[in-house]
């Protein structure tokens, strides 16, 4: 499993880089409105230079339109630097402007799909990463580890590059279900991250080893 951030607050992300096997950062509109009144470009810049060039980070296009999600991308990689994976929504004009940003040699995120059609025209496309949203899928009665299976399937079977990066999670048991449906990737927000572990049982383990050590030689330190 590789594990994304999704979120944008630095403190969080450096507190992960200390322990997480943290792959890259995804961010988007909701997500930077939660740190307040950020300049963005330089907020941007400092989450790039906490996770260097070797770790993907992610930045979503504002624009609905193809001409103004092709400004906001180009405008981003200027700004930010070329590696960044620009977000693009699975839409008519989405899609639209992936195929023009990929023959441009753009790294592309394909986001906010909701159904296996919009991948599999998105993994044509060529796109760099597929974001499933599974609790949103979930909430409209839509199985996203099915999307997620076929999805890993067809990708296999084309011999794509493409990689799953499943969103949208409100629990660990999401996350563990679209790994085993075949997802390579998730980006999961701190809420959820915050709880990989939060389990009881592990602090008594540590606890009662550390007890008997000190029951038997007077102290904690080996």
């Amino acid at each position: 499993m590789k594990l994304i951030i999704d979120t944008a607050n630095i403190e969080k992300i450096k507190d992960y880089l200390t322990y997480l096997p943290v792959d890259g950062v995804t961010t988007n509109p909701s997500i930077l409105k939660k740190e307040g009144s950020i300049e963005f470009v330089n907020h941007m810049k400092e989450i790039r230079s906490l996770i260097g060039k070797e770790k993907s980070l992610h930045i979503q296009t504002i624009a609905e339109d193809y001409e103004g999600m092709i400004k906001d991308a180009r405008k981003i990689v200027d700004l930010i630097d070329r590696e960044v994976y620009i977000k693009i929504p699975v839409s008519k004009d989405g899609l639209a402007a992936i195929k023009t940003l990929k023959a441009e040699g753009f790294n592309i995120t394909a986001t906010a799909i909701y159904s296996e059609i919009q991948a599999l025209l998105a993994t044509e496309l060529e796109a760099d990463y597929l974001a499933p949203y599974v609790n949103r899928m979930s909430n409209l009665n839509t199985d996203p580890y099915k999307v997620i299976s076929n999805i890993s399937r067809n990708i296999s079977a084309t011999n794509s590059d493409t990689c799953i990066l499943a969103a949208s999670f409100k629990n660990v048991g999401q996350v563990l279900k679209a790994v085993q449906a075949g997802s390579t990737h998730v980006t999961v927000g701190t809420d959820v991250i915050d709880v990989f572990l939060a389990n009881a049982n592990i602090t008594k383990a540590v606890n009662d080893f550390g007890n008997d050590w000190e029951a038997v030689h007077g102290n904690f330190e080996i």
